[in-house]
């Protein structure tokens, strides 16, 4: 029943999004940037670099996807799960 569920929520997710990740090849490779600092960093390195400000590339890449809804629905729905569990593991998130 709930990989039917889980299943069934992930289709209805791709669907209304309606672009992949393949529309977007550079958007997939900054994402997986993303994702790979994530991964790599310690928490005490997130901790640190949390209030920090952004570089003009982080800078420019916010802004492209506060302009663009579909880039930052790919993006978010690529980044979100890696980001998610580091930031719990690391005691950054309830």
């Amino acid at each position: 029943m709930f990989v039917r569920s889980s299943a069934s929520a992930a289709l209805a997710v791709l669907l209304t999004a309606g672009v992949s990740a393949s529309e977007f090849p550079m958007l997939d490779m900054v994402a997986q940037k993303v994702i790979q600092k994530y991964e790599q960093a310690t928490c005490e390195q997130l901790w640190e670099q949390r209030g920090q400000p952004k570089s003009a590339e982080e800078q420019n890449m916010i802004q492209l996807l506060k302009n663009d809804p579909q880039m930052r629905t790919v993006f978010l729905n690529e980044v979100a799960g890696p980001i998610a569990n580091k930031l719990f593991s690391c005691g950054m998130i309830p």
